[in-house]
């Protein structure tokens, strides 16, 4: 894969450096691991602007982490005796994205307490300028209470099923409420999060209610420097079988299900097309009876999860990226998922639903197209157009490229960001909104 880095026409941040502590319940445990790397991206993409950044979290088995990587510090709680409970955050908290484990429920005591007494120690130990609560629920509460006590400011960072929980348990939406009246700032990852929040008491004042799209580093996805037939190979694809890729967790709102039902029409123009689904999660075994139903065999491949760092080949195999994400039957819906502007970055023609965060990213007809969701006619209709004509792929691969490298990079993100984050750092003292 090539290394160069690209020219990313963003300008350069530079402001006072400040020390942030950052609380979260998701992160990758492990480095390639795809537990939340946007979380993983805004701490190290703060730290090299020259801020100082500690992120705390709580203790999984699997957590394989140093106490500093590339400048970044961390601290662990614990919450839980038995090995086997400690699944809280790292997604896998909700299952199927939807309901919450009922061991949850059980834990979240001992959650709110155990991260509390970490972050007071943590403050009382060391002056931080920022606290940075990644969601609302259950991080912001904590943050704030802490914030509030040691005079510092807090931002709640809003991505997704944070404020559904909001919406959905009326208790949980009081403690939200709460909250968001108290923090400096409330950033999002897509308009409709951010105005779901302000229904919920977030602020609408411009400077401390800002949407900021997630980002993606064009240097690690781009078009690899080994050819497409040798990686098709490695991975068992046919060397001209059209592939149409999904990349997530398998959970209702990224819309597989809806790809998979895609696939008989495409089939019918296209017979030796695969659809290959990348990714672990609870629907995994109803996604492959629905396969099993539509008797598609072994046109649709199931991978399992793929380490974040071989998702660049799988994109670089790949003819089209798929994301027909919906909004669920509970009113679950994603900001803006990272897979999508990776493949943007790779140079790929994308095909989503117009939902949430994506018309960030997707502006239909220009770097690629947008269908309605739960539409899998619609879907079939513009894969099949998109597979007829290579050359509109190439165009909407080329223009998806150049808005990673125009606004949608880490670069760029981490310095709207920083902007908060300065903004916040001299609001020491905010009254809550009426």
């Amino acid at each position: 894969m090539q290394t160069t880095r690209p020219e990313i026409a963003s300008t350069p941040y530079t402001a006072p450096s400040l020390k942030i502590l950052m609380l979260t319940s998701s992160y990758p445990k492990y480095p390639g691991d795809v537990t939340a790397p946007f979380i993983e991206a805004i701490a190290q993409y703060s730290q090299a602007q020259g801020h100082r950044v500690t992120v705390v979290l709580p203790y999984h088995p699997d957590l394989k982490r140093q106490p500093v990587e590339k400048g970044v510090r961390f601290y662990t709680y614990k919450y839980a005796l038995r090995k086997s409970w400690n699944i809280w955050g790292y997604a896998a908290s909700l299952q199927g994205d939807v309901k919450v484990r009922k061991l949850i429920y059980l834990l979240l005591p001992f959650v709110l307490v155990s991260s509390f007494i970490k972050m007071w120690r943590l403050t009382g130990q060391e002056k931080y300028d920022l606290i940075q609560a990644h969601w609302v629920i259950p991080n912001a509460p904590v943050a704030v209470l802490v914030g509030l006590l040691r005079h510092i400011p807090t931002i709640i960072s809003l991505h997704g099923s944070d404020v559904y929980m909001a919406e959905r348990i009326k208790p949980v939406g009081w403690v939200a409420r709460w909250a968001f009246r108290r923090a400096a700032a409330v950033t999002a990852s897509s308009h409709d999060l951010l105005q779901r929040a302000q229904r919920l008491g977030a602020p609408t004042a411009p400077g401390r209610a800002e949407v900021i799209p997630y980002g993606v580093d064009p240097a690690t996805f781009q078009t690899p420097a080994r050819s497409r037939a040798e990686i098709r190979q490695e991975l068992g694809f046919a060397p001209d079988a059209p592939v149409l890729l999904m990349v997530g967790r398998l959970v209702y709102k990224k819309g597989f299900e809806y790809a998979i039902r895609a696939l008989p029409v495409v089939l019918e123009n296209y017979p030796a097309a695969r659809l290959v689904i990348a990714g672990g999660g609870d629907l995994l075994e109803p996604l492959k009876g629905l396969a099993a139903s539509l008797k598609l065999g072994d046109k649709v491949l199931f991978v399992g999860p793929v380490a974040h760092d071989r998702v660049p080949d799988y994109l670089a195999a790949c003819d089209l990226f798929l994301l027909p994400s919906i909004v669920d039957d509970q009113g679950n819906v994603d900001g803006l998922p990272n897979t999508l502007l990776e493949a943007m970055s790779a140079q790929k023609a994308v095909i989503a639903s117009e939902v949430a965060g994506v018309p960030l990213a997707v502006t239909d007809g220009e770097n690629g197209r947008l269908v309605p969701q739960r539409d899998p006619e619609a879907l079939a209709k513009a894969i099949i157009e998109l597979l007829n004509d290579p050359a509109l792929r190439e165009k909407y691969g080329m223009a998806a490229r150049r808005k990673v490298l125009d606004e949608l990079n880490w670069t760029a993100i981490s310095a709207r960001y920083g902007r908060v984050f300065q903004a916040a750092a001299r609001a020491v003292s905010r009254p809550k909104q009426p």
